[in-house]
């Protein structure tokens, strides 16, 4: 439930921009969607994936067991 309802609560919120920023430009909805959602699967993957090895690699430095991804004990 958590994942899900964190996934329709962003939907929502680029939905509602999407529309705002649609009145602002003129610009077609559709097309601004589109603009958002290859911006985010490239760019926003690409800076979670940094972020991600940043933290994996901080984790391992300080040798902090419990927080290293992937382990659930």
């Amino acid at each position: 439930f958590l994942d899900t309802s964190k996934q329709a609560i962003g939907m929502l919120f680029i939905h509602f921009a999407n529309v705002y920023l649609s009145d602002l430009t003129e610009e077609d909805p559709c097309s601004l969607y589109l603009i958002n959602f290859l911006l985010d699967a490239t760019l926003g993957m690409l800076l979670i994936y940094i972020g991600i090895r940043a933290v994996s690699s901080i984790v391992e430095w300080q040798q902090w067991d419990s927080l290293r991804f992937g382990e659930y004990g």
